[in-house]
C-alpha cells in the first residue's frame, strides 16, 4: 500500500467507501440535500460566496455533476467503492465532495464517529 500522502482523491476515496461503507448511503443523502439547497437557494450561496479559489459559477456545475451521477449511480454507488470513488472524486468533482464530506461530519450527521476520524485523515490535511 501507498503512504497516505502519496494517495489521490479517488484511492482515498475508494478506501473510506470500503472501510466505512455503512455510512455512505446517508452521506449520498445529504449531498443531494446540499445540491437541491444550492439549486433552490442561488441567491444564498452567492451571498456567502467570498473569496473562493473559483467562481460560484463553477461551484454550481460541480454540484449539479454530483447530483446527476447521485442519481445515475445510485444504488452502485452505495455498494461499489470503485464506482464511488471513479464517480464522484475524480477531477474537479473531488472539490464539491470533498466539500460536502466535511460539512458532513461537522455538522455530525454521520453516525460512525471513525467515519468522522477517516474524513479528518484521508481528506483534511
Amino acid at each position: 500500500m501507498q503512504p497516505l500522502r502519496a494517495l489521490n482523491n479517488v484511492q482515498k476515496a475508494r478506501l473510506l467507501h470500503a472501510l466505512l461503507m455503512h455510512e455512505i448511503p446517508a452521506f449520498l443523502v445529504f449531498t443531494q440535500q446540499l445540491c437541491t439547497y444550492m439549486r433552490e437557494n442561488p441567491d444564498e450561496v452567492r451571498k456567502v460566496w467570498v473569496n473562493q479559489l473559483f467562481g460560484v459559477d463553477f461551484w454550481f456545475q460541480l454540484a449539479e455533476e454530483a447530483d446527476r451521477k447521485i442519481k445515475q449511480y445510485n444504488r452502485q454507488l452505495e455498494k461499489s467503492s470503485a464506482v464511488f470513488s471513479d464517480q464522484l472524486f475524480d477531477g474537479y468533482g473531488a472539490l464539491y465532495l470533498n466539500h460536502c464530506l466535511t460539512t458532513y461530519t461537522e455538522q455530525g450527521k454521520h453516525t460512525d464517529p471513525k467515519f468522522k476520524t477517516a474524513v479528518d485523515l484521508f481528506f483534511n490535511p
